[in-house]
């Protein structure tokens, strides 16, 4: 039996096709669980995978995109999870014998982990660990993680699939602005993934072959393991009473070599692609030499939502250290409190001032540091697009904020030091975060630069054997607040300059450096730590850590980067200059957060519903009440707009759906606390609006949203569920007197049901508008079943609702 890495570092490989497009073919109906045809028609899935392999398939995949816990708990099928997902791989291994590979696939479990979701991230793993483990006891020789669009969830995925020591494929899905339904880009999907271990990375579903090509592209940029490729057959059309996908096998075919040269080394096909499809892009694909192989040069961070590189010859970075209480007293105060306030608004304006990556640091004496810094991570993640660093030198600290974060993060720190290389360099492997390396050991820091850089060179082996990369160690050259400053040691700044010229000519690290230390005991230390920060980045520094709201710095940094050719065209300072410029003569807040004039609260409680500030929102509330607001009055004039706002900037692709549901979360508290003061009275509902996902579907996460938004805007809602018969919808439908019927279906087999729904409202000449969204769903689809509405989105569903009630009344 050929082993999978061995043969994809010799050869490109060729995946498999649509499974449900070929089941359909083969006469499978729409309804029950598909992961239990293993069990209950086993031949029918082995004609699948042999035609398959009769088409050139290298790869087939198990049945089993839904067979994990939180699915199958849909069909009451929990406990057969074990029995069919060995049974799956074994179908697969009969129906193909030992000269192919069967991967075993995992699907997203239809729930988002928090804080976006209810689920927790250890829940997550442990159902990903769980179904990975029985796959590989059916003989799965590799498992690929499929269409994925939370990258908390894809964590948890690619972890639990490490697991069992089997080689990883992983692809999320992309819509056309390139980003997942929660906002992330390829880049930040690939930063992560790769870092995590994943053998193999990608997209798929959603996109025709120039879009998954795009995905791809992207990717390449900032990684260097092997790229996968699974297209659809193009988006779905509804032709007559079927779905169909329009992209023929040679249109596919043709777009083949591009993806090539982006580096695609797996190619396979999803909805839509039939063995027509892989026969003929994969004789194109074998056909072709492989692009290059890749190298990275530079550290990479990852948020949900954004991308940071630094090292190599791109330009340094600027990490936000304002997030630590140290000196702090009022900040202390409110992190031992158990508030988030300060972190949020810290994490707001560092973003607004330019950093790049924010330090988090929760380090007050005497308090829970676990649940602090968990708790902090979440705040950053929901307030800024940035990377986080995770600042501590407690290990369990540093795992809590490791399954907190968003994306890929930095670990501060490791040192020379024996026992920080063996507690938290485990944990950072495991995690997939880069790590700071404090250039000391357990004798100090060293006076000279050749003394820190044996220090390096220490830690740097350790790193490589732990099985980590070389651009995942970031070094800090240490500059004591004591022992090391310019006023104490004349010759300190001058060593620690070398030391970093040293470390990027000799080892080729990226280097990091804490500024502000060098200048302490001396007055006017600001003047010393710009013009020490330019000499620095000219040395080699690759990322200072300062406070980005400091405009010394921040000058000293942008004008750096121009001296030496790493701002192209000086566009990031004119940029920044004329950012200050259109801001005067407006006084730059010293603090992020603090305004110069209080606003109002009709105000304050519109920026908490856009800022999302669950923890202060009912104060808000108490405190317009005290001063006189009626509650339809704080509902239409702060709540209601502050809404409206972030439906703006979620269209502008400013905020994504993470902030929105949670400013909708936000809403929801507000209002909980208005219906106690109109003693369960409450003003008209814009409409009422019935929603279900039809029949044979049960993905329900975007009727989910949808319905969340709209109580929020004012709608009632009666939300039927998923998997709803279309009898059900009508009865209910027509009981309620609702003014909208909103369908969702994300499944190609299901979206038909749509159309026997909107026929049957029609028979029964009950007037209810109708809208229809999912996945599959487009214009055209809504058009020809003779919807009244496509959805889109799940804002823009919103305001057509809002429009089709005020068109209807």
């Amino acid at each position: 039996m050929p082993d999978f890495l061995s043969e994809l570092n010799k050869r490109q490989l060729v995946f498999d096709g649509a499974t449900g497009t070929m089941l359909q073919r083969l006469g499978l109906k729409p309804g029950g669980c598909p992961d239990e045809l293993c069990l209950k028609n086993p031949e029918l899935v082995k004609k699948v995978h042999r035609v398959y392999v009769e088409a050139g398939s290298d790869i087939v995949t198990t049945n089993t995109f839904g067979a994990n816990r939180a699915k199958l708990e849909e069909y009451s099928l929990e406990g057969a999870l074990r029995e069919i997902n060995v049974a799956a791989a074994r179908c697969a291994r009969e129906a193909i014998g030992d000269r192919r590979f069967v991967a075993g696939g995992l699907g997203p479990t239809g729930r988002f982990v928090e804080p976006v979701g209810d689920m927790t991230f250890e829940a997550a793993l442990a159902i990903f660990s769980e179904q990975a483990r029985a796959l590989k006891e059916g003989g799965a020789d590799l498992i690929i993680i499929e269409t994925m669009m939370d990258i908390k969830e894809m964590k948890a995925a690619i972890m639990g699939a490490k697991s069992t020591g089997l080689p990883v494929v992983a692809t999320m899905t992309f819509d056309e602005t390139m980003r997942t339904v929660l906002g992330t880009p390829p880049e930040s999907f690939a930063i992560m993934a790769a870092a995590l271990g994943a053998d193999c990375i990608g997209a798929n579903c959603s996109l025709g072959i120039e879009g998954i090509y795009k995905a791809v592209l992207a990717m390449s940029k900032v990684v260097s393991i092997p790229l996968i490729a699974q297209p659809n057959a193009g988006l779905p059309m509804l032709k007559g009473t079927e779905t169909v996908f329009p992209a023929s096998p040679e249109e596919m075919a043709a777009f083949v070599p591009k993806l090539v040269e982006a580096g695609v080394k797996v190619l396979g096909g999803c909805c839509g692609t039939t063995p027509e499809h892989i026969k003929m892009m994969g004789d194109v694909f074998r056909g072709l030499a492989p692009a290059g192989k890749r190298t990275v040069g530079f550290t990479a961070l990852a948020s949900r939502t954004s991308f940071s590189l630094f090292g190599g010859k791109l330009p340094a970075i600027v990490i936000g250290e304002r997030i630590n209480p140290t000196g702090r007293k009022a900040f202390a105060a409110e992190i031992k409190e158990g508030k988030t306030t300060g972190i949020r608004n810290e994490a707001r304006g560092q973003e607004a001032a330019g950093a790049h990556a924010l330090d988090v640091n929760v380090g007050v004496p005497g308090i829970d540091e676990v649940a602090s810094m968990r708790r902090a991570v979440f705040a950053v993640n929901e307030n800024s697009i940035l990377p986080a660093v995770i600042d501590s030198s407690n290990p369990e600290a540093v795992l809590a904020g490791l399954r907190a974060v968003d994306g890929r993060p930095l670990v501060n720190s490791i040192s020379g030091e024996e026992k920080k290389l063996e507690t938290i360099l485990p944990i950072a492997k495991e995690y997939g975060a880069a790590v700071l390396g404090l250039a000391l050991d357990d004798d100090g820091i060293p006076d000279t630069a050749e003394g820190r850089v044996k220090v390096v060179e220490r830690m740097l082996e350790r790193v490589l054997k732990v099985g980590m990369r070389k651009e995942d160690l970031v070094i800090d050259l240490v500059i004591d607040c004591l022992a090391m400053t310019v006023s104490a040691a004349p010759l300190s700044a001058m060593e620690t300059l070398r030391a970093i010229r040293m470390v990027k000519e000799k080892l080729g690290l990226s280097t990091v450096l804490g500024v502000s230390n060098i200048s302490f005991g001396l007055p006017a230390r600001e003047i010393i730590n710009s013009n020490f920060l330019t000499m620095a980045i000219e040395a080699g520094l690759d990322a200072a850590i300062i406070n980005p709201n400091n405009k010394a710095m921040m000058d000293a940094y942008h004008a750096s980067l121009v001296l030496m050719n790493r701002d192209l065209r000086a566009e990031r300072y004119i940029k920044r200059h004329q950012a200050l410029t259109e801001a005067a003569p407006a006084a730059i807040p010293k603090e992020a957060g603090v305004s110069c004039a209080p606003a109002g609260i009709g105000e304050r409680l519109r920026q908490g519903i856009i800022n999302g500030d669950e923890e202060n929102i009912t104060a808000l509330v108490e405190e317009a009440l005290k001063e006189g607001w009626e509650p339809l009055k704080i509902s239409n004039e702060a709540l209601v707009p502050g809404l409206e706002e972030v439906g703006r900037l979620f269209s502008s692709n400013r905020y994504y759906l993470p902030q929105v549901m949670l400013s909708a979360e936000t809403m929801k508290k507000a209002f909980a606390r208005l219906k106690v003061e109109m003693k369960g009275k409450s003003g008209p509902a814009l409409g009422k609006v019935l929603l279900a996902t039809v029949e044979g579907d049960i993905h329900d996460i975007g009727k989910n949203i949808v319905a969340t938004l709209l109580e929020n805007h004012g709608f009632e809602v009666i939300d039927l569920g998923k998997n709803v018969p279309a009898d059900r919808i009508v009865e209910e439908a027509e009981r309620n007197k609702v003014d909208i019927v909103g369908l969702s279906a994300l499944m190609t087999t299901t979206v038909l049901e749509m159309d026997t729904v909107i026929k049957r409202l029609r028979d029964k000449g009950i007037k209810a508008l109708t809208i229809v969204g999912g996945a599959v769903v487009t214009q055209e689809f809504s058009d020809k079943i003779g919807a009244d509405q496509y959805g889109g989105d799940a804002l823009s569903a919103i305001e057509k609702m809002k429009k089709m009630v005020k068109a209807n009344a």
